[in-house]
């Protein structure tokens, strides 16, 4: 049915996906593979077509803080810093439109774990890598690597090792200790660094959601796709099957209704699928009643369990010219344990060919423009937030509280203390004596745990990847909204598919695993038809 919201007159589905997002796109995709059934795609941001800050990857440091990102500011952080910000993308692709594509296959025990330790039953690797598989077409694919697709939508590639300085940080990390290794190779790196895969075409376009999933789909005559429209409450009947949703055309225009006769999958994302699940009267009793919405189902979970990667900054002055060309700056990663004997990492670093003073420059700390940065991030992080209404107008933003570094066993900052010792390891070896310069930030003044945490509250950012907010687990699970089906409890006809569904937010950057929760819910759809 095309895409110019103008002329669609339809407003009754057998299925609407509400977020057009990393996981929504995927399960649209996936239903409309069925020509007896209509799908229709709601997305309140833009077409990513024809915008080439979105589409073309080396341009998404462009995208924060933009027309095309909703901007969440975090409520006062206790231990954290509280100037920062939540990018969610405004577009078509979600976050894949977003984000720097940097593309991982979950750990086996992190997706195993969701069913063993938290009751989401059929949720393990096997499950999952079978569907990482099926939704990639990945350069590594061949007879020595069978467990890679070579068919599917989404496009992985090898980052180029072109950088001279990311040569030398990798050369560096094997002098440290921490050995070159193959990514998605079908085992968890415990200890390990390399070049990302990403996922991006030849060209340099992103190979987003939207690109990979939708762009190709856009002429179905069973699928709909509407742009800039903006969900403000599910509807439901009088046995509480969710009927539809209420949506305006932007901010302050008319409120329409677009109603499905089977389901709505929810994929807003970790901090607007809890919120729209709110509006619509699901979620913690009181905590509506406060903003006078009525009860439809008392759901504690929904907006708690928010789970985050935190994410540190140790930046160097270079001494050559760094690069002026990059797939996405941010080329290589970085994994090691702070303790011995742990099945997966607890500790990642991102390297940076940019400078990276989002966060220190309002602190005083120096600047360069000729400079490189690591950037540790505490990949299981303990600390658990929260989302919840600021008001019961959908125009509002949630309140969005992180709760950074509020662990009670420090675990938290212990890690991320231990990350900016690491990355001063690897600058501090042989192999980058000809780049690393004065340290900008911290400084080598600050050396103390103490100093360290100072610095970390004050100036730490997020790797942007808030989960677990609308968590699937065991039917008995009264903190769960979800069952394994990703069915929302006490309702009908509704299910979630995004971020917020995760027990556990995955050790890695958790896109591809977002892709294929989409998957995996148009598959549980499929199979109840």
């Amino acid at each position: 049915m095309g895409i110019d919201n103008a002329s669609t007159q339809v407003t009754e589905f057998d299925y609407i996906i509400v977020g057009g997002g990393s996981a929504g796109a995927a399960v649209a995709a996936r239903l409309s593979e069925d020509p007896a059934v209509t799908v229709a795609l709601i997305e309140a941001g833009p077409d990513d077509r024809g915008i080439p800050e979105v589409l073309q990857l080396d341009r998404w440091m462009e995208l924060l803080e933009s027309g095309y990102d909703w901007d969440y500011p975090i409520e006062e952080q206790e231990n954290g810093n509280s100037f920062m910000r939540h990018s969610r993308a405004k577009v078509m692709g979600g976050c894949s439109s977003h984000n720097s594509c940097i593309a991982f296959w979950a750990p086996a025990e992190d997706l195993d774990a969701w069913e063993s330790e938290h009751g989401a039953t059929g949720w393990n690797s096997e499950m999952g890598f079978r569907l990482y598989k099926q939704l990639e077409t990945n350069e590594n694919a061949g007879a020595d690597a069978p467990h890679h697709g070579d068919a599917g939508p989404v496009k992985l590639m090898n980052v180029p090792q072109v950088d001279p300085c990311g040569v030398a940080v990798l050369d560096a990390c094997e002098q440290a200790g921490i050995p070159r290794v193959k990514f998605n190779n079908n085992a968890t790196v415990v200890n390990g660094a390399n070049f990302f895969q990403i996922n991006r075409l030849d060209d340099g376009t992103r190979s987003s959601s939207s690109v990979s999933y939708i762009h190709p789909i856009s002429e179905r005559k069973n699928f709909t796709l509407l742009t800039g429209l903006r969900a403000s409450k599910l509807s439901f009947d009088e046995n509480k099957k969710c009927t539809g949703v209420f949506v305006v055309d932007g901010g302050f225009g008319r409120t329409s209704h677009l109603a499905a006769r089977r389901e709505v999958i929810v994929s807003a994302g970790a901090i607007d699928t809890p919120k729209l699940l709110m509006l619509s009267g699901i979620g913690p009793a009181q905590h509506l009643a406060e903003h006078g919405i009525e009860v439809l189902a008392d759901s504690p979970g929904v907006g708690s369990n928010l789970q985050d990667h935190p994410e540190g900054v140790i930046q160097w002055e270079a001494k050559k010219p760094m690069v002026t060309e990059s797939t996405q700056w941010w080329e290589i990663g970085i994994f090691s344990n702070t303790v011995a004997g742990l099945d997966r990492p607890d500790l990642m670093m991102h390297y940076g060919s940019v400078p990276f003073d989002m966060h220190t420059l309002r602190q005083g700390y120096p600047t360069a423009d000729n400079a490189f940065c690591l950037t540790p991030n505490v990949t299981r992080a303990r600390s658990r937030g929260t989302v919840r209404l600021r008001s019961r107008d959908f125009r509002d933003k949630p309140k969005v509280d992180p709760r950074y570094f509020t662990d009670e066993q420090g675990h938290d900052m212990r890690v991320m203390i231990a990350g900016i010792r690491k990355a001063r390891d690897i600058v501090s070896q042989p192999a980058m004596a000809q780049w690393a310069g004065d340290e900008l930030y911290p400084g080598q003044d600050v050396q103390s745990d103490e100093q360290i945490a100072d610095y970390i509250t004050r100036t730490h950012n997020t790797v942007y990847h808030p989960a677990g907010s609308v968590r699937m687990g065991a039917a008995e699970d009264e903190m769960s909204p979800l069952d394994p089906q990703l069915r929302v409890k006490g309702v009908s006809g509704l299910r979630v598919a995004d971020a917020s569904v995760m027990p556990a937010l995955v050790t890695v950057n958790p896109n591809i695993t977002v892709m294929m929760i989409g998957e995996r819910c148009a598959e549980l759809i499929k199979e109840n038809a």
